[in-house]
């Protein structure tokens, strides 16, 4: 079903009158109709945006501008300062990214970020939606913005009935012909509050909705079987071990490899993550236990079980440390930006050996 051909201009007339009153306020936009944002800023928000939420990345986002005011600051910062700056947002290699492309800008732009689709899809890490997202909202170009959000709003207006992922590229060129050519950065921004307030995964509210006269799905009474969604396939389970070794006051942290699942971070030991628990294998000649219990983490693709295996040394300095491992003292260990999996291993391992417990802001 398709909506009347009226519908993009109508569309974005009315979706601009509806945002001019009830625009989101974030740290990262400026006011509808006013002059765009740094684009630093849109890109910086924008990368931490991708597969998180606005609530989660709030404080990230005031951390980094406040730390890293402007695209040269984060360019030289060191890498495992913006990687502990990070810790808990999860997706690493965003943050690897992160610094890559800043770097790339200041290198090879002058610190200054093209002001086009085609110029920013040439820097690291960014990919066709944050490319339009950021010429759009920090440079008023003409481009198609379609989140997660946008392509609910869409596939709803359109009833698309192609289950996701598959739908993605219908969803895109609908988009596309929604899409105004005046006031583009408000128009992006409108479609993504529209999704996030009003028209919601589970319980739109239409009534509200400043397109509802328009949404082919509403017409039908089934706006939440919009977009459809393929069927689940299983994640499947990696196990492993995490290694608790203390020595005095200090816990023994190494730092992953710079490439790969949580890549450059700080972290307890542990072995290889696989379908089958892998030999142990600790970092250093010590009687070990096994703690009661496990921890689990859900990652995108795979959910993972962890048992702890905890060891005391008298003295750190009687063994050979890994390569990239180092003493922490045992009050620091919930401020060093361990991921978050690692952080639960801390705080399992505290707990079942009745010492201080990691602050829960670890989490």
């Amino acid at each position: 079903m398709r909506v009347d051909s009226s519908a993009p201009y109508n569309h974005a007339r009315r979706l601009l009158d509806w945002y001019d009153v009830n625009a989101r306020t974030l740290p990262w936009r400026s006011p509808p109709g006013t002059p765009p944002p740094d684009p630093y800023r849109v890109w910086l928000s924008e990368i931490m945006l991708q597969q998180t939420t606005v609530a989660s990345v709030k404080g990230y986002f005031e951390l980094f501008i406040t730390r890293w005011p402007t695209v040269a600051a984060l360019a030289a910062a060191e890498d495992a300062d913006v990687m502990q700056a990070w810790a808990g947002l999860g997706y690493y290699a965003r943050a690897r990214n992160l610094l890559a492309c800043a770097r790339s800008v200041v290198a090879d732009h002058g610190g200054r970020f093209p002001d086009t689709e085609a110029g920013l899809r040439k820097l690291p890490g960014i990919g066709p939606y944050t490319a339009a997202a950021v010429a759009a909202i920090a440079f008023g170009a003409h481009a198609t913005v379609a989140d997660g959000n946008v392509e609910r709003v869409v596939a709803r207006l359109y009833a698309v009935e192609t289950p996701m992922p598959a739908a993605k590229p219908t969803l895109h060129a609908l988009a596309a012909e929604l899409t105004p050519t005046q006031r583009c950065g408000d128009y992006a921004q409108a479609m993504m509050d529209l999704g996030a307030t009003i028209c919601t995964p589970r319980s739109p509210d239409c009534p509200a909705c400043p397109v509802a006269a328009g949404c082919a799905a509403l017409k039908l009474q089934t706006p939440t079987r919009f977009p459809v969604k393929a069927a689940k396939v299983a994640r499947p389970t990696r196990q492993g071990t995490i290694y608790w070794l203390r020595a005095g006051d200090t816990v023994l942290v190494t730092q992953r490899p710079p490439r790969g699942l949580l890549g450059g971070m700080r972290a307890l030991p542990s072995d290889e993550w696989a379908t089958v628990r892998p030999a142990l294998a600790p970092p250093a000649d010590a009687t070990w236990q096994l703690l009661p219990g496990s921890v689990r983490h859900v990652f995108t693709h795979f959910e993972l079980e962890l048992v702890v295996m905890a060891a005391t040394l008298n003295d750190g300095r009687s063994v050979a440390l890994p390569a990239g491992a180092t003493w922490v003292a045992l009050a620091e260990i919930d401020r060093i930006g361990l991921p978050t999996v690692f952080a639960k291993a801390a705080r399992h391992a505290l707990a079942h050996l009745n010492t201080d417990r990691v602050d829960e802001k670890a989490a």
